[in-house]
């Protein structure tokens, strides 16, 4: 019998004039932990794809063989009955249903043990109740302590993930898919996750794990195959080897990256911006704070970062501040340049000089059945327009010159969103708040989900906003990334603003310990440190 539960020979796949997959070859023994890195649209998520049978057979060149057969799937369902699952990294659950219907959602024939049926009342009408107490379990092996009962619609995207994963331990797998698992997920959730994925492979599960956080492959992954253009470059054995970050970062781009952080081209100047006394109360539960009395203030010029674990307000507050885009209501004071200004809606926030560049960019960053030029422009059109009629060549013309500027990868401004990479996606993102012009911006998660080349570049724009005069306030979830771009660091936990840390004083044990254990610091303090 074979060492290996998947063999992929010589497999291609094309899209209406794109190469998505050139002769792909790849083995995955039997209990490993199998990491695929490479940057975005390299095709790791097509393989996946074609493996679970997302795309069926037919519909792609070459031969899959699981647990020694070829494979013939002609859906998703097909390969889950051969005991293959895979966790996409873009979301599948029904916003409207509950945490418990999402996890059984599809499978409530079969128990996770295959010996029995899960127990239904007569004429197949489903007992809702045993599958409520049934999902705890999974709940509680991810780390999730909301209610089954709550809405997904209700959750953040980070958590939403964990539902994901929940819902693929609810099932019976031998190998089991990750796509970009933790792109969702602090560290503290992130280590839980990998932890589980090493008890996954104790018990003997195979896992094939996409990510592009190296330091997460390093830490769990027996092997890795890393992709480019569609092409499996290189595999490694990750001991033998002694495969490192910067040998994956050399295949993934074809070149090596020396620096991965840009070096501040101007220092910060007078401050432009400030929040004193913020409090945010549930949108759902209004006696409960989400932010409470949060201050800080922002200079020219400067990048201010906000770190803390899922659930400490940094997005609730940012979204709250930003137009009043979150919560039952807020109180508090916001200036701008000194003077003290209100911001009940989103163009309010703007017209005060305020961008946000939100972190689930293809919910609410981009309308992704729209092309780039369209998507860029949308937030700007009174700027290419005159008595109310879009000028078309203006439209364009804008478009280029942030395709240009922020080398967003694509043959035409007519592109439609959809078909972009994760962090093509980003870029215009950035180009439709940029063509705004904007002095402020507020990034929550600017890189998440992207690959390290992209991640750079990103870093870049960023960096050369801050020398052109703008500001930047960045949440990030990625301690490396906020100690690596940040003038300073405000970290927040359940609500509050716990303290403040400079750039050259800060690390990742002192954000770990004022979040966890440090005192909060008061209004004024954290406002002005």
């Amino acid at each position: 019998m074979s060492d290996y539960i998947l063999e992929i020979d010589n497999l291609t796949k094309d899209f209406p004039g794109v190469r998505a997959l050139d002769g792909v070859s790849l083995k995955v023994k039997q209990g490993e932990i199998h990491a695929v890195c490479g940057e975005n649209g390299a095709g790791k998520s097509t393989l996946m794809s074609v493996i679970s049978g997302v795309y069926p057979k037919g519909d792609y060149q070459g031969k899959v063989f699981y647990k020694g057969k070829e494979t013939n799937y002609r859906s998703v369902k097909d390969s889950e009955k051969e005991g293959l699952a895979i966790v996409h990294q873009e979301l599948a659950l029904s916003p409207y249903l509950s945490i418990y219907e999402n996890i059984f959602l599809g499978h409530m024939q079969k128990r996770p043990d295959g010996k029995r049926p899960y127990r239904a009342a007569a004429f197949g009408v489903i007992d809702w109740n045993f599958f409520l107490k049934e999902s705890r379990q999974y709940l509680d092996r991810v780390g999730l302590s909301e209610p089954p009962e709550t809405l997904v619609s209700k959750m953040g995207v980070g958590k939403q993930q964990l539902v994901e994963i929940a819902r693929a331990l609810s099932k019976q797998v031998d190998l089991l898919i990750l796509d970009e698992p933790t792109s969702s997920l602090n560290d503290d959730e992130s280590a839980h996750l990998l932890g589980l994925v090493k008890e996954f492979k104790s018990q003997g599960m195979t896992i094939i794990m996409i990510s592009h956080k190296l330091n997460e492959v390093l830490a769990v992954a027996d092997s890795v195959t890393i992709f480019r253009d569609g092409k499996s470059i290189s595999s490694y054995d990750v001991k033998k080897d002694n495969l490192t970050e910067d040998m994956i970062i050399r295949d993934m781009v074809g070149r090596t990256l020396t620096h991965r952080f840009p070096e501040r081209k101007t220092a910060p100047g007078e401050t432009v911006f400030e929040v004193r006394d913020w409090t945010v109360y549930h949108p759902d539960f209004h006696s409960l704070k989400v932010v409470d009395r949060a201050s800080f203030f922002l200079r020219k010029g400067e990048i201010l970062a906000f770190c803390g674990p899922m659930g400490a307000g940094r997005t609730e507050m940012m979204m709250s501040i930003f137009g009043k885009n979150y919560g039952f209501k807020s109180d508090g004071q916001v200036f701008v340049k000194g003077k003290q200004v209100s911001l009940p809606s989103a163009r309010a926030a703007m017209k005060a000089g305020l961008a946000y560049i939100t972190e689930d960019r293809k919910n609410l960053g981009l309308i992704l059945i729209q092309d780039i030029k369209t998507n860029i422009s949308n937030p700007s059109l009174r700027k290419i327009s005159q008595m109310g009629i879009v000028d078309k060549q203006k439209e364009i013309l804008e478009a280029e010159k942030y395709r240009t500027e922020l080398r967003i990868r694509t043959p035409s401004v007519d592109q439609l969103a959809k078909n972009l990479s994760g962090g093509n996606q980003q870029k215009v993102v950035v180009g439709r708040s940029l063509m705004i012009d904007p002095e402020i911006f507020i990034v929550d998660e600017p890189t998440r989900g992207i690959d390290i080349g992209a991640k750079t570049e990103i870093y870049d724009i960023l960096n050369d906003m801050t020398g052109n005069g703008k500001s930047i306030i960045m949440i990030s979830s990625e301690m490396p990334e906020a100690l690596g771009m940040a003038d300073r660091i405000y970290v927040m936990n359940e609500g509050k603003i716990k303290g403040v840390l400079n750039h050259d004083e800060a690390t990742q044990e002192k954000i770990m310990r004022l979040a966890l254990l440090g005192k909060t610091a008061s209004p004024d303090q954290a406002a002005r440190q």
